[in-house]
């Protein structure tokens, strides 16, 4: 047997959001859909060995699974190119998870507007892993619960009569709109990977307090903080474990981070700031490693970017998705899945006209890089 010399670690928003509690659930039990072929179908052919799902509802805790376990057995196992992921977890999110109290004040709270994620219900936008090797679940770090207002120096919105947010929602208001997690991973040889996921809110549909776009921005700041020694000190994690990643571990963060550090509407100095990292592999970071992709080179999008097409990793004309391995980890080869549609035959990205198709299977596409071991 030959000896695993790297490893394929992936990040991809599936666009797997249902309007229902449990459509997804039925939707992969019964007899599924063109999305869930084509999506699965992508997953085969990039056979990232580490996957993150984002968009993959679920019932919002992470204690339901089976429909995550039939979509690995009847979907990634399927056929001669199967792939096989025995580690597999739902994460535990805020999304759709009802604030005790009127987020913006007055009223009794309802959803989506008074989640402590944006959420039709709970667990609603959440994610999910996918690995060939052991999740050491015992081990794992979440930031779910902790307060937004507990960050030194936070960016708590505000508008032209002072702060967006009254004291009373501020202490029930967590930073992350889903979750932050440190999931480590046991790879060949006992080395371990500390997995950093999660999925910071879209900066849109705000007012002039900008309310999206300043949580994007701190959700940011807290991978930046966690893996920079000294900086992540004040982090409290669920279980109270507190400060940030030991240093020298190996990390790779991973996720639909929703932040373009040259276009879109979000405030840009985050993603600049985490992309400019000493603790970054900078090859990855920069970009340096990623080849420029037929899809996005195709694409027309709606407004001017000033981003390059080889980093885009959306159907607007936006690097939004990102896997970044820490600078002890040396970077073989990164990519983005995005056909041209001359290419795409199967039609997982274009419509007939040539247009990006969200329906044919996400409006995000697959971003690996891939690690020495």
């Amino acid at each position: 047997m030959n000896p695993i010399t790297k490893i394929r670690v992936a990040s991809f928003n599936v666009a797997l959001d249902r309007r229902h509690p449990g459509q997804l659930a039925n939707e992969i039990a019964g007899p599924g859909s063109r999305q869930l072929r084509h999506l699965a179908a992508i997953i085969r052919q990039i056979r990232p060995d580490i996957l993150l799902l984002n968009e993959f509802d679920h019932d919002g805790e992470g204690n339901e699974p089976g429909h995550l376990h039939r979509f690995c057995r009847d979907y990634l196992a399927a056929g001669a190119d199967s792939i096989d992921y025995p580690h597999a977890c739902l994460v535990p999110t805020n999304t759709g998870l009802l604030a005790p109290l009127s987020l913006h004040g007055g009223g009794e709270p309802a959803l989506p507007g008074d989640g402590l994620g944006f959420g039709a219900f709970h667990g609603q936008y959440g994610f999910a892993l996918l690995s060939r090797y052991p999740l050491c679940q015992e081990q794992a770090r979440s930031f779910r619960r902790f307060l937004w207002r507990d960050m030194p120096g936070a960016r708590l919105p505000r508008d032209a009569s002072g702060p967006y947010y009254a004291p009373a929602a501020l202490a029930v208001l967590p930073l992350s709109s889903k979750n932050h997690l440190d999931m480590p991973v046991e790879l060949p040889g006992g080395r371990r990977l500390h997995l950093l996921a999660s999925h910071p809110v879209p900066p849109i549909d705000e007012g002039p307090e900008r309310r999206n776009s300043c949580r994007n921005h701190d959700e940011l700041r807290l991978w930046h903080d966690y893996i920079c020694p000294g900086r992540g000190d004040y982090l409290v994690d669920d279980a109270g474990g507190r400060g940030g990643l030991a240093n020298g571990a190996d990390f790779v963060i991973l996720g639909d981070l929703n932040a373009d550090p040259r276009d879109g509407s979000g405030f840009r100095e985050a993603i600049r700031h985490l992309l400019a990292s000493p603790a970054l592999n900078r090859e990855v970071a920069l970009g340096r490693l990623r080849p420029g992709s037929e899809g996005a080179l195709a694409l027309r999008p709606p407004v001017k970017r000033r981003g390059p097409p080889r980093y885009w990793t959306h159907s607007q004309g936006l690097r939004l998705d990102y896997v970044l391995p820490g600078a002890g980890l040396k970077a073989l080869a990164s990519g983005v899945c995005w056909l041209a549609p001359e290419q795409d035959p199967q039609g997982w990205f274009w419509d007939r006209r040539g247009r990006p198709d969200r329906t044919a299977s996400s409006d995000h596409r697959l971003v690996w890089v891939d690690i020495a071991v």
